[in-house]
């Protein structure tokens, strides 16, 4: 059987949605793709650290983390590049024109550094564990490394930050924007790479938006029949919701368990 490098995207992919938990069928059939002789990673936008509470609770050695630009393979962190320093300074600067209040991260945990309390006052505390440190002493400038950078800038305002696209960007909540690696296609190149595979045996699962970079002509992509429906166009192949055996039907009608 030839060789096959998968990645997997984590919410509403091989985890339910409803409950936070991988989908038994998924983790099953990505053991038993294991057992086949095939390459099996995690896909994620989330930072290392928080993405490896899910590897290591699961079993799974290697990953895309940190939105692409994090590689794990047999459990080892070998790389977590961080933002370009001068555009995450230039948008700052420019939220701080504007009257926004914003946060950083510097490096793979929960803290997150603000000069003042601006960001908290419009926005509120963040919805997932965090740790707030504030340090009016805080020198932009100075700061080694960008991971990750958090403008308080409400969805219908969003125009007014021209300094934007300098990095990759999401909105989860509308209250705030965050800036973090958004290319999980360049991640799986640079794992393909380390591993000296052929990038036409990588084969995608994923199913929502933030997924959308890495389904490529450069290889086979499956969205589940949950997803999106401009994921659902971009892919090659459509399989089952993820909770009624999505990835297992997927894995097991190309032969590959």
């Amino acid at each position: 059987m030839e060789r096959k490098y998968l990645f997997f995207d984590i919410d509403g992919t091989l985890t339910d949605r409803a409950t936070g938990k991988i989908v038994p069928s998924a983790k099953e059939a990505l053991q038993r793709l294991e057992e086949n002789g095939h390459f099996v990673a995690i896909a994620t936008g989330r930072a290392h650290y928080k993405a490896e509470k899910f590897t290591k609770a699961n079993g799974f050695k290697n990953m895309v983390c940190n939105g692409g630009n994090g590689l794990v393979i047999n459990g080892e962190l070998v790389m977590n590049i961080p933002l370009e320093k001068e555009n995450c300074i230039r948008i700052i600067e420019e939220a701080d024109k504007l009257g926004y209040g914003w946060c950083l991260v510097m490096d793979d945990t929960k803290d997150v550094y603000m000069k003042d309390t601006l960001f908290l006052e419009q926005v509120g505390k963040r919805k997932e564990p965090t740790r707030y440190i504030i340090d009016d002493t805080l020198d932009i400038y100075a700061v080694e490394n960008y991971y990750k950078v958090y403008v308080a800038i409400p969805a219908e305002e969003e125009e007014r930050l021209t300094t934007k696209s300098l990095v990759g960007h999401l909105r989860f909540e509308p209250e705030y924007l965050m800036f973090q690696p958004d290319n999980k296609r360049g991640g799986i190149l640079n794992m393909v790479e380390y591993l000296k595979a052929d990038k036409k045996d990588v084969v995608v699962f994923g199913d929502d938006y933030n997924d959308m970079d890495m389904f490529h002509s450069d290889w086979f992509s499956i969205a589940m029949g949950n997803g999106c429906q401009a994921l659902k166009e971009r892919a090659d192949y459509v399989t089952d919701t993820n909770v009624n055996d999505g990835i297992k039907k997927a894995c097991e009608h190309f032969g590959w368990i």
